[in-house]
């Protein structure tokens, strides 16, 4: 059996992927243990767990500035997290370590001390190797000697955790260790288990976890947009919001969290920021997707336009108006396209299992190593 060894950070969507790769892992017998921050330790409870202990100080609920822009900065290139993973191979060698692609530090060290290791991305690999490598961040990590590109093609493999058909940089020429797992969801497979053919008129609204300028103002201004129309609104805020500060229409109601897989068999469309974990698990569940991007700098925007694109569902500006928004749901739920072109994705998601994949690919490094 293999030891495989993962490195993360608390960050919100970047962890179900490597989260869903780590529970087949397990399941099929292999040691699988987890390196993260202190803040993930509940999250991760299933798993061997060991904290930093040179992690910067960073939290993705507080709100957002300039603070909280540099320290997470500070957590993406620090070399003492890196450190801390090189101590923890010394005390306990594992047979492949599998580094979060985004922590630019973490993946110097390891490639300074000669190991080998596997970059894992949660998302588009055309939004990292465009916005991410070439934006603020890549820009002040290359200022700190951390070069995004040239840390990802040293790695053994650098793992796509998305689908290629709706990656922009699917089509493109890519580093021959680029590959793609296909998208990690955690959705049945047997249709019988899902509520797909049921008629529903319930929509899911669930923003970011992470903490967004702007976020409850959005927010309320959907609550606002969905009021009075026939349809039954479930809205998740995660811990950076507190229901309390939303006021909600009748037909709505707002909860800290509920568990999506338990929300979604039940409804028609979801209302989100693009961020790749939740959209394309509603994806998996074969619902189209209104996307309202929070961070200009994040790939919100980006996956919104793909989804767009292939038909599954809407994008708009976080300065749509209102009746915009009431608009773009109607017809997400009235025009049945929109839901086709989500199912048939969906199909593809759970036909690829990218979890599954992910493991076979890492498995395939260790085996090697």
């Amino acid at each position: 059996m293999a030891d495989i060894l993962f490195a993360t950070y608390d960050g919100g969507g970047n962890l179900p992927p490597a989260l869903g790769i780590a529970r087949v892992l397990q399941s099929r017998g292999h040691r699988v243990r987890l390196l993260g921050q202190e803040s993930q330790r509940e999250q991760l409870a299933d798993f061997e767990f060991r904290a930093y202990d040179h992690a910067p100080a960073w939290s993705p609920v507080v709100a957002p500035g300039v603070r909280s822009t540099i320290a997470l900065l500070g957590v993406l290139t620090s070399t003492g997290m890196g450190r801390d993973l090189l101590a923890m191979l010394d005390e306990d060698p594992a047979d492949v370590v599998v580094i979060d692609v985004a922590l630019l530090g973490v993946l110097a060290a390891v490639r300074q001390a000669g190991v080998r290791y596997i970059a894992l991305v949660h998302a588009f690999f055309a939004w990292f190797d465009g916005a991410f490598a070439r934006g603020p961040i890549g820009t002040l990590a290359r200022l700190r000697g951390l070069n995004a590109r040239t840390l990802w093609n040293a790695a053994d493999l650098v793992v796509v955790c998305s689908d290629r058909e709706l990656d922009p940089a699917g089509e493109r020429e890519v580093p021959a260790n680029v590959v793609w797992s296909g998208a990690v969801s955690d959705a049945p497979t047997d249709r019988a288990d899902r509520a797909d053919l049921a008629p529903s008129r319930r929509v899911l609204v669930s923003f970011s976890t992470l903490a967004f300028a702007g976020q409850r103002r959005i927010l309320q201004k959907v609550l606002d947009a969905v009021a009075g129309l026939d349809i039954e609104v479930v809205v998740t805020t995660g811990p950076s919001l507190d229901p309390a500060d939303l006021d909600a229409p009748d037909n709505a109601t707002v909860h800290r969290y509920l568990p999506h897989n338990e929300l979604m068999p039940g409804c028609a469309a979801v209302i989100g920021h693009g961020g790749h974990a939740t959209t394309f698990r509603a994806l998996a569940y074969d619902l189209p997707v209104l996307v309202i991007p929070i961070n200009p700098l994040a790939d919100q925007a980006m996956v919104g336009n793909a989804i767009a694109k292939a038909g599954a569902g809407l994008l708009l500006s976080r300065s749509a108006r209102r009746r915009r928004i009431r608009g773009a749901l109607t017809e997400l739920l009235d025009v049945p396209s929109h839901r086709q072109a989500a199912a048939s994705i969906g199909a593809r998601v759970r036909e690829t299992d990218g979890a599954v994949r992910g493991a076979d690919r890492i498995l395939e490094a260790a085996e090697e190593a």
